[in-house]
């Protein structure tokens, strides 16, 4: 059983408008893929609406100690002691209930069938459970980050989608334009949802559940669907096939939350390791280039707080964040026919980029800014209240392992490399056809066919916390 039920709030009680929206409802309520990419379940332990309204009518009918001898007229013994403290009406509350013990019978009786006709009367009268049924609403899900997620993971289709195409230069404007800033900020919120990810033994298990099964599944199934659509067979664990490397990287970054929460400055400090990083030549094998060359991110939202959310949230924010916008897109235009795609992917190490080490740190500290500057605006222009795909930002995870397949198809059948497909128009057909794509696998069908492959229940697999 989990013990987040237990745990303490992570924020402190701020305003009822705060409550409602925003990201103040986050906390580790929220899901990634799930999580950063996944979603969570209600808590089910919260107390049920006729638990606080039963109990007040009993309480009510012993509060009048002059009731019981009413009830009951023709008992004499229940008269008896009321004449004594007639006198001295200050101390009648206080015998009228030994009074009542040495009849014993007499003037109990009527009080459990005042208690049963009091929760009888409860229960025929639907008003009051509305309004404690009002109080398990705050822990709905806040829409916002779901939305966010959605956005990114309609990005990452439409990004894998035009790899054909990068020879014309709408596609690579485009295409450098995405990857500027969707998996860093994939990977920044990810890192807030993480705050308090080792709080809770359900979501510790998730470590195997959501990341090492569903990994190892995956890795599988694409080596197959390369085979079948005519490649060589290959099969490295250690080295994560195309999309796949985002599990193993965040299954570190979470095992690294410890250490980064322990630290007095864990932002500057990920800053450094991720410049000094890009003077050696790290391997891919499990995900470690990605690891540290995103890792700035990834902190940057462990540390992340709801109040940071909600000053995005201002009108002259949202100004700059759409001129940032237009900004990057004008710059991803005019370096789309010269520049390289291998520093976008947050990897490559400056002797791989053929750079010298003052060039190479200048550019993964510009590329950094750059990234952040549009991550804080699409953060800043996504609508925080519920939309038509705030339900689908909850099934990121099926998307991004799924998309894959049907992408790889359309590329080894030829699809995506017909000629009109090299130009404004033809990007526009692709990117359309991709957020269809990534809108059907974010269904709740799409999960309902494959949650048992991406989202195994492993319960056996897991001791019982102790009750001590």
């Amino acid at each position: 059983m989990s013990d987040t039920r237990f745990s303490p709030p992570v924020t402190t009680p701020r305003s009822p408008e705060e409550e409602t929206g925003g990201p103040a409802q986050t906390g580790a309520r929220w899901p990634l893929p799930e999580e950063a990419f996944w979603s969570e379940e209600a808590d089910p332990h919260w107390m049920a609406p006729g638990e606080l309204t039963q109990p007040q009518p009993a309480v009510k009918d012993d509060e009048p100690p002059t009731k019981n001898p009413a009830e009951s007229p023709a008992k004499g013994p229940a008269k008896a002691p009321a004449k004594g403290p007639a006198k001295s009406p200050a101390k009648a509350p206080a015998k009228a209930p030994a009074a009542a013990d040495e009849p014993s019978q007499a003037a109990q009786e009527p009080r459990p069938r005042k208690r049963a006709k009091a929760a009888a009367d409860d229960t025929a009268q639907p008003q009051p459970e509305p309004k404690q049924e009002a109080q398990p609403a705050k822990r709905k899900r806040d829409p916002y980050l779901d939305n966010v997620k959605f956005v990114l993971i309609a990005l990452v289709v439409v990004g894998h989608s035009l790899v054909p195409t990068l020879s014309a230069d709408s596609s690579r404007a485009l295409y450098i334009f995405i990857y500027t800033f969707h998996m860093p900020l994939f990977v920044l919120i990810s890192g807030y949802l993480s705050r308090n990810f080792w709080n809770s033994n359900a979501k510790t298990n998730k470590l195997v559940d959501t990341f090492l099964v569903p990994y190892v599944i995956v890795e599988v199934g694409y080596a197959l669907l390369r085979v079948s659509v005519g490649q060589k067979w290959s099969l490295t664990i250690i080295d994560p096939a195309w999309l796949n490397w985002y599990l193993l990287a965040l299954l570190f970054w979470r095992l690294s939350t410890p250490v980064w929460k322990r630290m007095k400055y864990p932002v500057p400090v990920a800053i450094v390791v991720y410049l000094l990083s890009g003077f050696s030549q790290i391997e891919g094998d499990f995900s470690m280039d990605r690891f540290f060359g995103l890792m700035p991110f990834f902190v940057i939202g462990l540390v992340m707080q709801p109040e940071h959310f909600e000053m995005l949230n201002r009108r002259w924010i949202k100004i700059l964040g759409v001129l940032t916008i237009l900004g990057a897109a004008g710059v991803a235009i005019l370096l789309a026919p010269q520049a390289k795609l291998s520093p976008f992917y947050f990897k490559a190490s400056f002797q791989d980029l053929h750079l010298s080490w003052y060039m190479g740190l200048g550019m993964r500290a510009g590329l950094l800014v750059c990234a952040l500057a549009m991550c804080f605006a699409v953060l800043a222009l996504v609508p925080r209240g519920e939309t038509w795909f705030s339900d689908l930002g909850t099934r990121t995870l099926y998307c991004y392992l799924l998309h894959g397949i049907p992408v790889l198809v359309a590329k080894e059948m030829g699809w995506l490399e017909l000629p009109w497909l090299f130009g404004p128009l033809g990007v526009l057909a692709i990117a359309s056809s991709a957020f269809a794509l990534a809108i059907v696998l974010c269904l709740p069908e799409t999960r309902t066919v494959f949650k048992w492959v991406l989202e195994p229940r492993l319960t056996w697999l897991y001791r019982r916390p102790s009750r001590s």
